[in-house]
């Protein structure tokens, strides 16, 4: 039983307040409507986004899990950063499966002039007797730098929205 920490950085043109506002505090908005090929929907199914705050991720057909539940740990509107934790899937075969849980720590920072340093740290604690293989960590990272991306040109396309 062990812990893996992974952490990945994301630059952007747009500021930390708008990518914090829309990625955090409105993703369960935002997400399916820019990523509907892949997210159905996003659910509140405890609490309305604070502090142990659980969402439910409804994914499309074409996904290989349904729906993934993550709790919010820890919320700071001023600094800009949050911790969620994945709590639940339905998938099979999945990385999920051999984890007890994975923590995200967010944070958001200004970078530039007008951008920004997304900071995402991801602590991986494996069940007992479990090796967590390399190429499980890197497609979920590759999928949540594919959203930050999205995301951005949004932001970018749209310069009012989330200001």
């Amino acid at each position: 039983m062990g812990f893996t920490k992974v952490s990945q950085k994301f630059v952007t043109q747009v500021t930390p307040e708008r990518m914090f506002k829309a990625l955090v505090l409105d993703a369960h908005n935002i997400c399916p409507k820019l990523m509907f090929s892949s997210i159905k929907s996003i659910d509140f199914v405890e609490g309305e986004g604070e502090v142990g705050t659980i969402k439910q991720i409804n994914f499309t057909e074409a996904s290989p899990m349904r729906y993934v539940k993550h709790r919010i740990d820890a919320l700071d509107k001023e600094a800009l950063s949050c911790t969620y934790t994945f709590i639940e899937t339905d998938a099979d075969n999945s990385l999920l499966e051999k984890l007890e849980y994975i923590t995200y720590d967010v944070k958001f920072e200004g970078y530039g002039r007008g951008g920004c340093i997304c900071n995402l740290t991801s602590t991986y604690k494996a069940k007992d007797d479990i090796h967590i293989k390399e190429e499980d960590i890197e497609l979920g990272k590759d999928r949540a730098i594919g959203m930050y991306e999205v995301l951005e040109a949004y932001l970018m396309a749209h310069p009012r929205a989330y200001t």
